[in-house]
């Protein structure tokens, strides 16, 4: 059994898509996280109708719903 942080810990260098609180699906390359699950992503862009270029973006981990792997 893998507990959060050794999957997050996996997914580093890889693409994830973090889904937020207010509704937002940003999708990014996971470069640090911490205990806190604040987590780190550069190439960064929110996805949806219009999508957002965000570049290098920190994501608080009490904003996250949920962290997926990306496509």
């Amino acid at each position: 059994m893998q507990r959060p942080l050794d999957v997050l810990g996996s997914s580093q260098d890889k693409k994830i898509i973090v889904k937020t609180k207010n509704g937002d699906d940003i999708v990014g390359t996971l470069k640090a996280f911490d205990s806190h699950i604040n987590v780190w992503l550069d190439d960064a862009e929110i996805q949806g109708e219009k999508s957002l270029k965000l570049g290098k973006v920190l994501i608080r981990g009490d904003s996250i719903v949920y962290i997926s792997p990306g496509q």
